[in-house]
């Protein structure tokens, strides 16, 4: 089992940037596809970025491509979601995610373990 801990949360005003980590204890995170989600006060959560276990494949939600990078640095047990040109429809909790099966890596029902989130507020 896998423990995941999110950091890197804050305020931003927009068009700033911020940076989450993801770390990973208890198992590697090499095992794993990785996943972040986020929920907006009100809404569902929902699918943001994700990248395979050999870390050769990403994925993003049209709302966030060509502004949000995932990456993965199995060597440190860490993943990351590089955020630039935040814009204040990205507040949320943002959550980090994994997944022993790459087959639904854009699914909510897709991932096994999940972190308690970090906050991110954007503001106008």
């Amino acid at each position: 089992q896998v423990q995941l801990v999110e950091s890197g949360g804050g305020l931003v005003q927009a068009g700033g940037s911020l940076r989450l980590s993801c770390a990973a204890s208890g198992r590697a995170v090499s095992r794993y596809a990785m996943g972040w989600f986020r929920q907006a006060p009100g809404k569902e959560r929902e699918f943001v970025a994700a990248i395979t276990r050999s870390a050769g494949t990403t994925y993003y939600a049209d709302s966030v491509k060509g502004r949000f990078t995932v990456s993965k640095n199995n060597a440190k047990d860490t993943v990351y979601l590089e955020m630039n040109n935040l814009q204040p429809e990205d507040t949320a909790i943002y959550y980090c995610a994994a997944a022993y099966s790459s087959m639904a890596v854009t699914s909510n029902e897709g991932y096994d373990y999940w972190g308690q989130g970090t906050q991110v507020t954007v503001s106008s």
